[in-house]
């Protein structure tokens, strides 16, 4: 992948794009087959490659500069000059328009960025969202406090006007001068606060502080994946730990599998509720728990569990806890492989059946790793 920012050495987040994509897969997989040596499984499926450019869905914005000259991007890491980023490759044509013109619109509409040195300053970041399926965006401007609304409302018809592809307007408001992105008050500036997505046959809700994968056409695959393996192994029940807005939940819930979908965030589980009401699915449940302590509260497990966790893996607690209750089958996605082998290396009474992963992640060494693991005792 070309990229100017990187071969300036500004902008290093894509460590290999200067590397052949066809060589960064290959080396991908040569490196999870060496770290994932012990797991052993059965089958090793070919890896499930992404686009090269404009595959990311969401755009992470830091506002630098100054009103009379705002800059969309990052600090530079080779000198720590503002760099835009607007026309990130990473982005497909019509999220770099639009950060572009938001770029300028923000300094037509006066809004000071934020300075972190000087804890002065308004606008701390933009957040963009756009879904692939219908390619509405999601447009969510932090803040350090409510001084800035009213430049925004009084310049967002205009914004509107050029960009009707914008579907929900937020400001949430960070007063805090720490490193966490979002603060807890989300103000909507829009009648409309979801943006609907689609990956294959399963409409999708993205709320504005809900976790989303970030490559939708590889998650897509992903998801269809770890849906054909249940159909597969046709549970009667099984439940999805970690679930988030219930991607694996609602595609592996059918007339014949009853889906329990669990996940500590409550507007990530209204977002898989919303889906669920509009397949008409009536044998698959969210609750708003954490993962370990729902675990941790069952006598019994149905035949299959999933497991998504995050970077830090499952921890002792439900790592142990599933031992003990013992499903049948277990298919665990990952996106930190070394996580997930210390996990699995511990429930000593599986096998690995068979392993796939996605490059969610391309031009990095990072990898979805969706893995399936069988009971032997």
């Amino acid at each position: 992948m070309h990229c100017e920012f990187f071969e300036q050495q500004r902008c290093t987040s894509c460590t290999h794009c200067a590397t052949p994509y066809a060589s960064q897969v290959e080396i991908k997989d040569n490196q999870l087959k060496a770290l994932l040596t012990n797991l052993a499984p059965q089958q090793w499926q070919a890896p499930m490659r992404s686009q090269e450019t404009a595959f990311r869905n969401k755009a992470k914005m830091v506002v630098l500069g100054a009103a009379h000259a705002p800059i969309l991007g990052i600090e530079s890491q080779l000198d720590g000059a503002a760099l835009s980023l607007t026309q990130c490759p990473l982005y497909p044509a019509p999220t770099q328009a639009l950060l572009e013109y938001l770029q300028q619109w923000i300094r037509i509409a006066g809004i000071p960025p934020y300075n972190k040195a000087k804890k002065k300053g308004e606008l701390k970041f933009i957040l963009l969202t756009r879904s692939e399926h219908n390619g509405q965006f999601m447009l969510r401007f932090v803040s350090r406090s409510k001084a800035v609304l009213p430049r925004i409302e009084r310049n967002l018809p205009a914004l509107l006007a050029a960009f009707p592809a914008i579907e929900v307007v937020s400001v949430n408001i960070q007063p805090v001068h720490m490193a966490r992105l979002e603060g807890e008050e989300e103000i909507f500036l829009t009648d409309t606060q979801v943006l609907m997505e689609q990956f294959n046959d399963v409409p999708m809700v993205i709320r504005p502080k809900s976790f989303f994968q970030t490559n939708p056409q590889v998650a897509a695959s992903l998801y269809a994946t770890a849906r054909q393996w249940v159909r597969e192994l046709a549970p009667v029940h099984m439940w999805d730990l970690f679930c988030g807005v219930g991607g694996f939940a609602l595609h592996c819930a059918s007339t014949t599998t009853a889906v329990t979908g669990i996940e500590i965030e409550p507007e990530a589980i209204a977002s898989a509720k919303r889906s669920a009401s509009a397949m008409g699915i009536d044998n698959l449940s969210f609750a708003a728990l954490d993962s370990a302590q729902f675990s941790l509260g069952q006598d019994v497990a149905p035949d299959l569990v999933l497991v998504n966790p995050p970077r830090r893996g499952l921890g002792d607690a439900l790592t142990q806890q599933l031992a003990m209750l013992a499903p049948k089958h277990i298919i665990y996605s990952s996106c930190n492989p070394l996580t997930m082998k210390n996990d699995v290396e511990r429930l000593t009474e599986y096998r690995a059946v068979k392993l796939q992963w996605f490059d969610m992640f391309p031009h990095t060494d990072h990898a979805e790793v969706l893995l399936l693991l069988e009971r032997t005792a």
